[in-house]
């Protein structure tokens, strides 16, 4: 069930397509409270390091820093607070089966606006090996090279 992502992308993280293969993707909306729907759309917000992970049969989403809203004084919100997912019953059962396999992690690949609602992208991931990062590194270089290829082939004709 791949998402498609309409809209404004806020954050990406591009370190998880280099350190694990993609599985799955799944689009998920955010529980959030007062301010960070406004620190969001100012697209401060960083998902690099988070993971999503199951708990009580709920999805929740871990080490995502929402950075404060600078308008928002005494009512400001926890940057690093644990924020829960929201999928169907379904969604979150296979991510539970597929999760709780060896090498298995559940992490938020974008965070975007979709009809005015915060998004999450979120996909279920297989560690890479040092090998596998290195044959992407060539695979990409080579691509690259072939690309300025034709493009001066172009060029010149």
């Amino acid at each position: 069930m791949a998402a498609k992502t309409e809209g404004r992308v806020l954050a990406q993280n591009r370190k998880a397509r280099h350190d694990f293969f993609i599985e799955e993707t799944f689009e998920a909306g955010m529980a959030l409270k007062g301010t960070e729907i406004k620190a969001i759309r100012a697209g401060r917000v960083n998902i690099k390091d988070s993971f999503a992970k199951v708990d009580n049969g709920e999805m929740f989403l871990h080490n995502a820093h929402i950075s404060p809203y600078e308008q928002g004084n005494q009512f400001n919100h926890d940057p690093l607070r644990t924020r829960k997912l929201l999928l169907h019953r379904r969604e979150i059962n296979k991510l539970i089966g597929k999760s709780q396999e060896p090498g298995y992690s559940v992490i938020p690949l974008k965070v975007y606006i979709k009809r005015g609602v915060a998004k999450v992208l979120i996909g279920v991931a297989r560690g890479k090996k040092k090998y596998d990062k290195r044959q992407a590194l060539k695979e990409k270089d080579a691509k690259r090279e072939m690309d300025r290829a034709v493009r001066r082939q172009m060029k010149g004709e």
